[in-house]
């Protein structure tokens, strides 16, 4: 070796840098001089393909920019190429054979002998067969062979003899989980109110899985639901599609039916398909109302929004345009803006729009905006006027909105003044897609399934009715690959039902959500089998009509007949009062089915001249007599003693939220300073002096056959006042039989506001009954005192139902007799049904399908399939006196549907009669109204009784002394 080659350094082996190591100077330390030629080499590589793949596309694209190249490149023309892609399943999605949402050890489930209704060919195939749950999907359809199911380890069996399965229960509506129920302070995250415009809120980061709802919902076979934020903003922001099931971890975003924010690729690549997200937007008095803004404000609010997203939209795809093309020059950082991406996606058709829109200016305010900014609304909700203008629907960007709505509720507000129980028929023939949503808990979504039947009652075909809770708002949510469907590779989500899922009181024996089974062990009912049967329902065209004719508000009063005796045919039956109930004083048969013998009623001034078989004596007396007769034809129908009704403010209101619409609300002395003027501390408000007659809803309560209203001064606090009973059908005060009674009994409310505490306000009430008064006030606190006058308190809560039972002992041992006490409201009443039919306490049960809304109303006795009865079989059985009511005016028209449903869970114990007596003799003796049993209203009904979907045709008052006939 050279003596220059002897100077050149020393090499050695670094061993620690592993069998690749290489040669490195002896004077480095080993592990560093490693640690450094990987990072060097680890840059070296990345940018070696960043340089490969952005120097092929600048070739592919004739450019030759590199200089301008940003270091996210990969990243923005990532992002360029996602916006091209179109939301929606992906494309093999059906040949899953595990849901997403399956949980391992699911065993498979068997349902045999089912008529299935699978919501396919527009809703009109049923399939007599099998249907097959395994994996979270739908497996098989229709007739299953035994060799088929080998592969089914621990298959589950269930026989439904016949019995009806639909898809799960979709409600396109709901605040379920963001303003969970019990409602309270701490978990009220349904609206934000820091501005209308805020779509960049996300219902998802409210979701509370602690919601009483979860369960209540089930049990009447809802299965999925759209979260919305609330209504108070324009934007209100995102909302969240849920399953209702509880999820393994118990999270909230073990909810989701399909997580459109999941970032782990390997569960949801949105460059293979984009899932929808879902957007609230509101109008009308909402956002007015919570803002101060007219009309013109929200439009703008919108319009302004809207601008800015598409300013952001058409600055991306400009963007993009020259990233793809590679010319880089200039370009910058790729546009966007976390506040506003949501809406920009609206504008890029990723968003489904639900809009809460009632009133025609307000729809064609949309209207004209999906046009302006080009984008579809996916529905308008509530839509109160939609089907006065199903033309200026069909003007909207890309698509009509589909329309979701409720079925009776109405008139709350001035928007909704113009509802019409038609509008669901009249939309369909119009064209339009048909939703029916609860709103929940506006309506409590447990009997979503109750406005599906409704809208069917009213007109609906009844493929679309149906259709109206499950695929067509699986549809409209974008969601319509996998829920609202029974077919092969759809979600598992089913329900076997005991009755036809549009006859009244259809109820679950099973849901199964992702194949899963949600009772263990559900309580059911044997229904007859002609509840299997599509029901019959009235021909309503020329209802529809005239509700468009007079552009949503057809006259109601009814037609007084002139002719000087009705004679009702085909009668099938007839219940009338006695003192104190009601019972069955004429059937067709012996057997009490219809027979081929069908009855007459003669009717004259208003008063029953004789009743029986068409071939009898009371027909045949009729024969030679030439009368001035109108005939009246009831098809099966029956005559039923008029029903009354209680808890609302029907008879004191028009429009709810307008107050130069309604009574008002009385000065409550237990919080105010009550004026000398009015009577000071003696003071006592009647509600007769506030009566307003003529309202829609009590004439809509008329047309029902609710021919009596009672209605006490609004409160919200202790003292209420007096009550009164007025006739539903009369158009002013001093009309004979208008005022039926002038005072029923004196009304107190005991619930917990914090101040005053419940208990300040049963000393209250123990000084009333116990201590000195003056004025009008001792003189009917008196009356109660006496027995003579029932005292009616409005409560809830079984703990303050239980102070008042002890509060009722003191008094009568102070007074040595008894008082007469009756609860309003008492949802948990049911808890001291011993207790309360030992003291003698009478119970006005309002609502009969209880709803846990508030803490002082948790423990609901839920009725089948979570429980073996309801509350007023309950009550009953513990020989309490129970009647029925109602906590909202437009509520009143359906007590009949009400009163019929609470006997159908009751599972035979509470017969026609009874059912009957709940909402009309049980009521006026609770109440105190002293009514005459030969002078009581009959409502003649067609097709049917009163207590089923039949029509009322005419009311006879003998009263009065006439016939309304109501056709």
């Amino acid at each position: 070796m050279s003596g220059h080659e002897a100077k050149l350094p020393i090499y050695t082996v670094d061993s620690a840098c592993g069998p690749s190591a290489q040669a490195v100077p002896a004077r480095q330390p080993p592990a560093r001089r490693c640690l450094l030629r990987f990072v060097l080499a680890a840059v070296l590589s990345v940018a070696v393909v960043q340089y490969v793949r952005l120097s092929a596309h600048l070739l592919i694209t004739g450019q030759d920019d590199a200089s301008h190249v940003p270091l996210r490149a990969q990243e923005y023309l990532d992002k360029c190429q996602l916006l091209n892609v179109k939301p929606g399943p992906p494309p093999d999605f059906h040949t899953r054979t595990h849901s997403d949402r399956y949980v391992p050890g699911t065993e498979a489930t068997l349902i045999t002998n089912a008529t299935i209704w699978t919501g396919r060919g527009n809703g009109l195939e049923v399939v007599h067969g099998d249907l097959l749950l395994h994996g979270g999907i739908i497996r098989r359809v229709g007739q299953l062979q035994e060799e088929s199911l080998s592969e089914y380890a621990g298959l589950k069996r269930i026989n439904a003899h016949g019995r009806w399965v639909s898809p799960g229960i979709v409600d396109l509506h709901s605040h379920i989980a963001v303003g969970p129920s019990p409602e309270l302070d701490g978990a009220n995250d349904s609206n934000s109110f820091k501005g209308p415009v805020q779509p960049w809120l996300r219902a998802l980061d409210a979701l509370n899985t602690h919601d009483d709802s979860y369960a209540t919902s089930i049990a009447g076979g809802v299965t999925t639901s759209l979260v919305l934020p609330g209504s108070a903003d324009a934007i209100g922001g995102q909302g969240i599609i849920i399953k209702l099931r509880r999820p393994m971890d118990r999270s909230p975003t073990g909810l989701l039916l399909e997580n459109p924010y999941e970032t782990n690729r390997s569960v949801y690549d949105p460059s293979v398909a984009f899932r929808y997200r879902q957007m609230k937007h509101a109008c009308g008095e909402n956002p007015d109302n919570w803002y101060g803004f007219t009309r013109m404000d929200t439009a703008w609010a919108f319009r302004e929004a809207y601008e800015k997203a598409r300013k952001i939209k058409r600055a991306q795809d400009e963007y993009c345009a020259k990233a793809v093309s590679g010319q880089w020059a200039g370009l910058g950082e790729y546009p966007e803006d976390l506040q506003w991406e949501a809406l920009v996606d609206v504008l890029r058709g990723r968003v489904k729009v639900q809009n809460h829109c009632y009133e025609t200016i307000d729809l064609e305010d949309m209207v004209r905006l999906t046009n302006e900014f080009k984008f579809s609304i996916a529905a308008f909700h509530h839509a109160h006027e939609t089907y006065l203008v199903p033309d200026t629907l069909k003007k909207a960007y890309g698509h009509p909105p589909a329309i979701a709505l409720f079925a009776t509720n109405a008139r709350y507000k001035r928007e909704a003044y113009r509802g019409s129980e038609f509008a669901p028929k009249i939309l369909a023939e119009n064209g339009l897609q048909v939703v029916m949503k609860s709103d929940h808990s506006v309506l409590n979504s447990r009997f979503l399934l109750f406005e599906a039947q409704q809208a069917h009652y009213y007109g609906l075909p009844h493929n679309l009715a149906l259709a109206a809770v499950t695929s067509t708002p699986a549809r409209i949510m974008g969601q319509d690959h996998r829920i609202g469907f029974l077919s092969e590779g759809y979600d598992a989500d089913a329900v076997l039902w005991d009755s036809h899922p549009l006859a009244l009181g259809a109820t679950p024996q099973q849901v199964w959500i992702d194949g899963i089974a949600q009772f263990e062990s559900p309580h059911t009912l044997n229904k007859p089998s002609s509840f299997q049967e599509i029901p019959k329902t009235p021909d309503f065209t020329k209802e529809a009509k005239q509700t468009l004719k007079y552009d949503g508000l057809p006259p109601l009063e009814p037609t007084r007949s002139h002719h000087a005796t009705v004679i009702f045919t085909n009668v099938s039956s007839v219940y009338l009062r006695d003192a104190q109930s009601v019972r069955e004083a004429f059937a067709s048969n012996a057997a009490g089915t219809l027979g081929a013998v069908p009855g007459v009623v003669v009717v004259r001034a208003g008063q029953i001249a004789c009743m029986g078989l068409a071939s009898g004596e009371c027909a045949s007396s009729l024969a030679d007599k030439d009368e001035d007769v109108q005939f009246i034809d009831l098809e099966g129908g029956a005559l039923s003693p008029g029903l009354v009704t209680i808890g609302s403010a029907l008879g004191l209101e028009e429009i709810t939220a307008e107050e130069s619409t309604i009574d008002g609300y009385v000065l409550d002395p237990l919080m105010n300073s009550v004026p000398e003027v009015v009577g000071g501390k003696g003071q006592l408000i009647r509600a007769a002096d506030g009566l307003l007659f003529g309202t829609r809803d009590a004439l809509y309560a008329y047309r029902a056959g609710v021919t009596t209203g009672i209605v006490t001064p609004q409160t919200s606090g202790f003292l209420a006042g007096l009550s009164t009973a007025f006739s539903t059908s009369a158009r002013h005060r001093l009309e004979e039989g208008a005022v039926v009674q002038e005072v029923g009994g004196l009304h107190v409310a005991i619930h917990p506001v914090g101040t005053p505490s419940v208990s300040t306000q049963i000393a209250a009430l123990r000084h009333l009954l116990l201590g000195e008064n003056n004025g009008e006030l001792k003189y009917w606190v008196d009356k109660v005192k006496e027995g003579t006058t029932p005292l009616i308190v409005s409560i809830e809560s079984a703990d303050a139902i239980a102070s008042l039972v002890v509060l009722k002992g003191e008094v009568e041992a102070n007074l040595h007799h008894p008082i007469k006490v009756t609860l309003l409201g008492a949802t948990e009443a049911h808890l001291l049904a011993k207790e309360l039919g030992k003291a003698n306490v009478g119970v006005i049960i309002s609502q009969t399908r209880p709803f846990p809304q508030y803490w002082e109303k948790r423990r609901i006795l839920p009725g089948p399939p979570l429980s073996g009865t309801n509350a007023v079989a309950t009550l009953l059985a513990h020989n309490v006196t129970v009647g029925v009511g109602v906590v909202e005016a437009w509520m009143a028209r359906n007590t009949r549907l009400d009163i019929g449903w609470a006997a159908l869970e009751s599972d035979g114990q509470i017969q026609k009669a009874d059912a009957l007596a709940l909402a009309s003799v049980n009521v006026e003796k609770l109440l105190g109204i002293k009514a005459d049993s030969s002078h009581g209203d009959l409502v003649a009904t067609r097709g049917g009784d009163l207590l089923g979907f039949s029509q009322v045709v005419g009311v006879v008052s003998p009263r009065r002394g006439i016939v309304d006939v109501l056709q």
